[in-house]
C-alpha cells in the first residue's frame, strides 16, 4: 500500500499537496490528518465528497510500502509503517538537519508545497476539475499571503496563473482565506492584543502576544495573521495557553527574524517566515520568559542608517544662489541637496524646485527662498525600516545623517539607496563573510599585509576598501594578487603611515589624493609584521596604490574627469559596470565585510555587464571598448539596456584621443579571448566607429594569432623581435594601403617610426608583384631596404598564403641584407679613385653585382671595377 501523508492541524497548503500528489498517482491514498484548521475543515464540509481524499478511519489494514511526506519533514505515527518502507518527502522549508539520509527527498525554497506538485501536473499534461484547481490555489495563496509575501517566488505565480487556466475560482478563495472568526477566536484576539508587547530587538520590530484560552478549539494562526495585520511588526510571536500545554504561532517579514529557527529551540518547525510550536507540559509565562530571553540570540540586526548612507555629503548654504546649486547637479548628477546653517538643517533643495526657480528667472537667488524648509535628519543606529518611514511622512528624497552627539551631518541617504537597500543591494549583512575567502585564496604575505593596511586604517579612524576587479574575480572564485585600495578619509597620511612602520618609500599627489607606497621587502619591520612570510619575491606586490574616496564629474563628452573626495558608495559609482563596484572592508572588526551599493553581485550571478549610468558612455566612450573586453573574458553578456546605451554613443568614439585609444587596445591585444574580442567588437560597430576603414575578419584572426606566437627565425639576426603588439598593428592595417594605414598610425598617436613601420609594411604588401616579379636580386634588395625591418616582418606574416614572394623575404632577411662587396673606400683610394660622392655609387653598384651574381670573389671585384669605372665616367 502507498500512502500520502501530511502534518496534524493541516492547513490549506497542506491539503492541496495531498490533492495534488494523489493526482499524480492514483494507486496512493491521500490521509487527511485527524485535525485540520476550521476553514479547511469548512472546506472539506462543501467540497469534500468530490475529492479523492480519505481518512485513516477509513483506511485498509495493508503493509504501508512506500509512503509521501508532503508538507512536513516528520512522519506521523501510522500503522503498517515499517523500517523497510520506503519514504518520500516533497516540502517546501528548509531541509531539516534530523532528515533520514535513507529517504529520498525534492525540497526547494518555493512560497508554498503546493507549487511544487502543481509544477509536475502541468508538465505531465493534467486537466483539473474546478475544485480540484481552486484548492491547489488556496494551498498557494495561504502560504504567500495571496502572492504579497517575501517568501512568494515566480514559480508560485506562474502555478496559479496555469491553476486559473484550468478552472480555479478567486472568488471561492476569498471566501475561505477571509473565514470569519469564532466567537472563542474574537474573544482570544482581543485579550491578544490587550495583552501585545512591542519590542526593538537589534533594532527589529518585535510583537509578543500572550494569553490563555482553555477549551479553545479553533486554530491560532488565522489569530497571527490578524495581529500581524493591525501591528505590522518585523517579528511576530503568538503564544496561546491551551489546556496545560502552550501554542506558539510565529511570522515574520524580515530576514532578520527567522522563526523556523526560534521555533525550532520550542521542539517546533516551519520556514523562515511561518513557524510553530505546541510546547507539552509548560507554563504561559514561563514559556514567555524563555522566549524573550532567546530573542536577543537569534534576532539578527536590522540594517541601519549607518550601513546605506553615503559619508561626506555634499551640503548646501541657504545663501548659495540656486543657479550654483543647478550647476552642481549638472555636474554631480544629483536630484538634491540638505541645505545646512550653523551645521544643522533647515531644508532640502530638489531638482524640481531648481527647475521651476530657473524658469521663472530667479537662478541669482538664494536656495533658501526654493528649498523645502525642514530639520530632519536621521541618526547612524536608527533602522532602515525607520528611515523608510521618515522620508514617506516628510516626503523627502534625501536625508542627511547627523551624529546624534555632536549633531553635525556626517553623511547622507538617497532614496536609490533605501531601495536599493530594501531589495539586498548593500552591505551583505547576514550573509557570510568574506574574510575566510581572502585567508583560503590569498597567499600568506599578502593576506597579513591586508590585516596590516587594516589595522593602520582603524588606528587613523579611517575606513579602507580593496575594491573593483579583484572583489570580482574573487567572488567568481578567480582571485588576482593585485590590489587597489581606497580609503574613506586621507590616503596619503596611511600610507605614510604604513611606510613608517613597515619601511618603503610613498610618492603622492595631493590635488587627486593618491599615493603610491612602493614595499621594501628586505625591510626587518615588514618581515617581522607579516613573520616573514614577505620573504618570497612573488608573495608581496612591488607596489600598492592608495586612493582617497572621490566623485568624478565630465565638463564635456570624451573629457578627462575631474574629481573631488566623496564617500566610498560615491566613489565606487563613478566606476564604469556594475561588476566592478564591489568592495571589501579592511579595517578593524570589518574585516572582510562586504560592500555592494550598486547592484554588482546580482549582475554577477546574472553574467552580465550592465553600465551604471545612461549617459556612461557619454562621459567616457572607451568604456565600451572595456564592456566588450570584460564581456569575453568572462564569459558574461552586455545586458540589452547597455548596448543600446552603446550603441547611442558610437559616434563619440571618433572623438576620443589617440592615446586613449591606443592604451584601451593594447589591453585588448592582451586578452587570451583576442579574436572573439575583436570580433564582437567588429559586430558591434565599434571598430568601423573608431574608423571606418577597420574591420575584422578569418584573414586578421589568423594573422593576429601568428604575431602573437611570432618568434624570429635566428638566422635572420634581429636586434630584437618586434614587439608583438606593433605587428598587430602593422597587420590590422596591412590591407589599407600605405597612406589609409598610415593615417591610422597617426590617428592612434604612435611614433613617427611606428607611423613607418605601418605605412612601408602595407606599401610592400600592395607591391609585392613588383619585388617578388621577375627582376633582379638587387632591385628587390633596394625595395625592402627601403622599409624597416620590423615592416618587413609584418610583410612577411602578412603573406604567409604566397609562398613564393615569403621565399624572396626570408632569402632577404636570411642572407641578402647581410651581403656586402670586399672591397671597401680603401680599396677605391689605392686605385687613385678620389674621396667624394662617387664611393657610395661605386659601392653600391659592387654590391649589387654581388646580389645578382656578376661577381663572388674579391679579385673578380677589382675585374668588374676595372671595367665599370670607365664606362662610369669615373676617374681612376
Amino acid at each position: 500500500m502507498k500512502l500520502i501523508l501530511t502534518h496534524e492541524q493541516a492547513d490549506f497548503d497542506a491539503a492541496g499537496s495531498l490533492l495534488a500528489a494523489r493526482l499524480l498517482d492514483p494507486e496512493s491514498h491521500a490521509v487527511l490528518p485527524r485535525r485540520l484548521n476550521r476553514n479547511l475543515r469548512g472546506f472539506l464540509t462543501l467540497y469534500g465528497d468530490r475529492l479523492p481524499l480519505t481518512t485513516f478511519d477509513d483506511l485498509p489494514r495493508r503493509r504501508v510500502e512506500h509512503v509521501t511526506l508532503v508538507d512536513t519533514q516528520v512522519l506521523p505515527s501510522v500503522k503498517g509503517v515499517q523500517d523497510s518502507s520506503r519514504i518520500h518527502v516533497v516540502d517546501h522549508h528548509p531541509r531539516s538537519p534530523e532528515l533520514s539520509p535513507a529517504w529520498t527527498a525534492h525540497i526547494q525554497e518555493v512560497g508554498a508545497t503546493t507549487t511544487l506538485l502543481a509544477e509536475s501536473l502541468e508538465a505531465g499534461g493534467s486537466q483539473l476539475d474546478p475544485i480540484e484547481a481552486t484548492l491547489l490555489l488556496i494551498g498557494i495563496y495561504e502560504d504567500t499571503g495571496s502572492l504579497s509575501y517575501s517568501g512568494t517566488t515566480a514559480r508560485d505565480v506562474r502555478s496559479v496563473g496555469w491553476l486559473l487556466d484550468q478552472g480555479a475560482s478567486l472568488v471561492l478563495a476569498g471566501e475561505f482565506l477571509d473565514h470569519p472568526l469564532t466567537d472563542g477566536q474574537r474573544e482570544v484576539l482581543d485579550r491578544l492584543v490587550g495583552a501585545a508587547e512591542s519590542l526593538t530587538v537589534h533594532g527589529v520590530s518585535i510583537i509578543v502576544a500572550c494569553a490563555s484560552a482553555q477549551g479553545l478549539t479553533d486554530e491560532i494562526s488565522t489569530l497571527a495573521h490578524k495581529l500581524r495585520d493591525l501591528f505590522d511588526p518585523a517579528g511576530l510571536f503568538v503564544l496561546v495557553g491551551l489546556d496545560g500545554h502552550v501554542q506558539l504561532v510565529a511570522r515574520s517579514s524580515s530576514a532578520s527574524v527567522n522563526v523556523a529557527r526560534i521555533s525550532e529551540r520550542f521542539g517546533g518547525g516551519g520556514h523562515s517566515r511561518a513557524a510553530a510550536a505546541l510546547i507539552r507540559n509548560r507554563k504561559l509565562e514561563e514559556v514567555r520568559r524563555d522566549l524573550l530571553a532567546l530573542l536577543p540570540e537569534m534576532v539578527q540586526p536590522a540594517r541601519t542608517v549607518a550601513d546605506i548612507m553615503s559619508g561626506t555629503p555634499h551640503l548646501l548654504g541657504p545663501e548659495v544662489s540656486i543657479g550654483e546649486a543647478a550647476d552642481r547637479m549638472r555636474r554631480f548628477g544629483h536630484e538634491g541637496y540638505p541645505v545646512v546653517e550653523a551645521g544643522r538643517v533647515v531644508g532640502l533643495l530638489t531638482r524640481r524646485a531648481v527647475d521651476k526657480a530657473i524658469a521663472h528667472g530667479l537662478a541669482d537667488r538664494p536656495v533658501r527662498s526654493a528649498m523645502d524648509p525642514g530639520s530632519l535628519v536621521a541618526y547612524p543606529d536608527e533602522s532602515v525600516e525607520q528611515l523608510q518611514r521618515a522620508m514617506i511622512e516628510h516626503d523627502w528624497g534625501q536625508v542627511a545623517v547627523a551624529d546624534r552627539a555632536r549633531g553635525d551631518v556626517i553623511g547622507i541617504v538617497t532614496r536609490t539607496d533605501l531601495l536599493r537597500s530594501l531589495a539586498g543591494e548593500t552591505w551583505a549583512t547576514g550573509e557570510p563573510s568574506m574574510a575566510d575567502e581572502l585567508e583560503r585564496s590569498l597567499p600568506a604575505g599578502r593576506r597579513q599585509l591586508l590585516h596590516r593596511i587594516g589595522q593602520a586604517a582603524e588606528s587613523q579612524r579611517v575606513a579602507v576598501y580593496v575594491v573593483g576587479g579583484f572583489v570580482r574575480d574573487l567572488l567568481l572564485g578567480q582571485p588576482g594578487m593585485d590590489f587597489d585600495l581606497v580609503v574613506e578619509g586621507d590616503a596619503i597620511a596611511l600610507a605614510r603611515a604604513l611606510a613608517d612602520s613597515y619601511g618603503g618609500r610613498v610618492s603622492s599627489h595631493r590635488r587627486f589624493g593618491t599615493a603610491k607606497w612602493r614595499l621594501d621587502p628586505e625591510d626587518e619591520r615588514l618581515q617581522e609584521a607579516l613573520d616573514g612570510n614577505g620573504s618570497d619575491p612573488g608573495a608581496l606586490p612591488e607596489t600598492l596604490d592608495l586612493v582617497s574616496a572621490r566623485a568624478e564629474f565630465y565638463s564635456h563628452p570624451t573629457a578627462l574627469p575631474s574629481v573631488r573626495l566623496g564617500s566610498i558608495k560615491l566613489d565606487l559609482h563613478r566606476r564604469d559596470f556594475s561588476i566592478n563596484t564591489l568592495a571589501i572592508r579592511l579595517d578593524g572588526a570589518h574585516f572582510g565585510q562586504l560592500l555592494d551599493p550598486w547592484g554588482g553581485g546580482r549582475d554577477l550571478r546574472l553574467r552580465q555587464i550592465r553600465a551604471l549610468h545612461s549617459i556612461s558612455f557619454i562621459d567616457d566612450p572607451t568604456r565600451m571598448l572595456r564592456a566588450v573586453r570584460l564581456e569575453q573574458r568572462l564569459g558574461f553578456e552586455i545586458e540589452p539596456r547597455t548596448l543600446e546605451l552603446a550603441r547611442q554613443a558610437l559616434p563619440l568614439l571618433h572623438r576620443v584621443s589617440g592615446e586613449r585609444l591606443r592604451n584601451e587596445l593594447e589591453l585588448i591585444f592582451e586578452e587570451p579571448r583576442l579574436s572573439e574580442v575583436m570580433a564582437r567588437l567588429h559586430a558591434l560597430g565599434l571598430l568601423e566607429a573608431i574608423d571606418p576603414a577597420l574591420t575584422w575578419d578569418s584573414w586578421l584572426e589568423a594573422r593576429f594569432e601568428a604575431a602573437g606566437t611570432f618568434a624570429p627565425d635566428p638566422r635572420w639576426r634581429l636586434e630584437a623581435s618586434p614587439p608583438a603588439n606593433l605587428l598587430r598593428y602593422g597587420l590590422w592595417v596591412v590591407r589599407l594601403g600605405a597612406e589609409k594605414a598610415a593615417g591610422l598610425g597617426r590617428r592612434l598617436r604612435l611614433t613617427q617610426h611606428d607611423i613607418k613601420i605601418l605605412r612601408d609594411g602595407a606599401a610592400l604588401v600592395q607591391a609585392r608583384q613588383v619585388w617578388s616579379g621577375e627582376v633582379a636580386t638587387s632591385e628587390r634588395v633596394h625595395r625592402l631596404e627601403e622599409a624597416p625591418t620590423e615592416a618587413v616582418v609584418v610583410a612577411w606574416i602578412a603573406i604567409s598564403d604566397d609562398d613564393r614572394a615569403r621565399s624572396i623575404l626570408q632569402d632577404y632577411l636570411v642572407g641578402w641584407r647581410h651581403i656586402e662587396p670586399a672591397l671597401d673606400g680603401h680599396a677605391l683610394r689605392a686605385r687613385g679613385i678620389p674621396p667624394g660622392p662617387a664611393y657610395s655609387r661605386i659601392l653600391t653598384a659592387l654590391r649589387d653585382a654581388r646580389l645578382d651574381g656578376v661577381v663572388s670573389s674579391e679579385a673578380e671585384e677589382l675585374a668588374w671595377l676595372d671595367r665599370w669605372l670607365p664606362e662610369a665616367g669615373v676617374d681612376g
